[in-house]
């Protein structure tokens, strides 16, 4: 896909907002007729640009009583051991989210957990027990929000 323009941008934008828009308001809004709208969003998903679609939850409706984020440090940054660690976290249920990072730690892991006594056996025996570890850190989180903003050094200024 060749780079992307002002309308490219408005219906990634619209849809980051709401990706439960029809694909007739996101035409109207970015004033086109509705097949190339189509189009222009199937263009969008094939390049990689839209990756999917996704429900926000409420995690205290789902049982939630603690998110935390837990800092996780290898014992040496040696490919076989980031792949390690790596899978073992996607294949915890409790980690929501994953991100290897630069610095002095390695990853960080956005957990969810029933209570305190869940997280403590969680870090216990789902990070510090593993060979690869060698150190953690757990931060409670108190609120999460995100931003459903496009940056503007993209040129996205909204729907005219």
């Amino acid at each position: 896909m060749a780079a992307l323009d002002r309308i490219d941008l408005q219906i990634v934008g619209l849809l980051r907002k709401n990706a439960r828009l029809s694909n007739k308001e996101i035409a109207e809004r970015v004033g086109l007729a509705p097949s190339s709208c189509l189009v222009r969003t199937r263009q969008l998903q094939q390049a990689g640009v839209i990756t999917g679609f996704k429900a926000e939850v409420n995690p205290l409706a789902l049982g939630v009583g603690l998110q935390a984020m837990i800092s996780v440090r290898l014992k040496r940054h040696f490919k076989p051991d980031v792949e390690a660690f790596r899978q073992h976290a996607l294949d915890l249920p409790e980690v929501v989210r994953l991100y290897h990072v630069a610095g002095p730690i390695d990853f960080l892991c956005h957990v969810w957990a029933r209570d305190p006594e869940h997280l403590r056996d969680l870090a216990m025996t789902a990070f510090t027990a593993r060979e690869e570890v060698s150190h953690i850190e757990t931060e409670l989180i108190f609120e999460h929000v995100s931003s459903d903003e496009l940056p503007p050094f993209l040129g996205y200024s909204g729907p005219e």
